[in-house]
């Protein structure tokens, strides 16, 4: 794999631009941990979340984590059904492709002896070992039973968004143990 660590310094000091303390900040980051290297996705999504709010990220409104799913969708992270294992494959797939990734399932998917003891825990499981060999994490986000949802990070930022999603409010486990 290609050295690719330049693309997610933070030469510009974009994370330090924000006060601690502000609520949209704190969304801003989330957005930058979950697009890493991709600050134009970032901002697109931000600036899309902020419209939808009428203006406002105030991560106090309990109606922002909604919009945040469908915002990032399918560009940053995913939402499937609860049981939606293709959905779930494809998605994860697809996100991993953004780094040029591929998860290593462990099998083939037209494999009956495979699959059948296959479901979303353990996929998420197997991806989230997948990623962690190149660097990054497979994040689940608690949906309270409305399916799956979920991101990558870079692996080393770990702990960060386990102390950003705290303070969001927002539960998130590793891929190894989803929701």
């Amino acid at each position: 794999m290609p050295d690719n660590s330049a693309d997610y310094e933070n030469d510009e000091g974009l994370l330090a631009d924000f006060d601690e303390d502000d609520g949209a900040a704190r969304v801003w980051n989330l957005l930058w941990l979950i697009n890493p290297g991709d600050e134009d996705s970032a901002l697109q999504q931000f600036d899309t979340l902020r419209e939808q709010l009428g203006g406002e990220v105030d991560p106090e409104n309990d109606d922002w984590q909604p919009l945040l799913r469908e915002v990032i969708d399918w560009r940053a992270g995913f939402h499937v059904g609860r049981n939606d294992i293709d959905a779930l494959i494809t998605a994860i797939d697809e996100l991993a492709a953004r780094w040029n990734l591929r998860v290593e399932w462990g099998g083939d998917f037209d494999d009956e002896d495979f699959t059948a003891d296959l479901d979303v825990h353990a996929l998420m499981a197997i991806a989230h070992d997948s990623l962690r060999e190149h660097g990054y994490t497979l994040w689940s986000w608690n949906t309270d039973g409305d399916g799956h949802a979920g991101w990558m990070a870079l692996s080393r930022d770990d702990e960060a968004m386990l102390a950003l999603c705290s303070l969001l409010n927002v539960e998130v486990r590793p891929g190894s143990d989803a929701f």
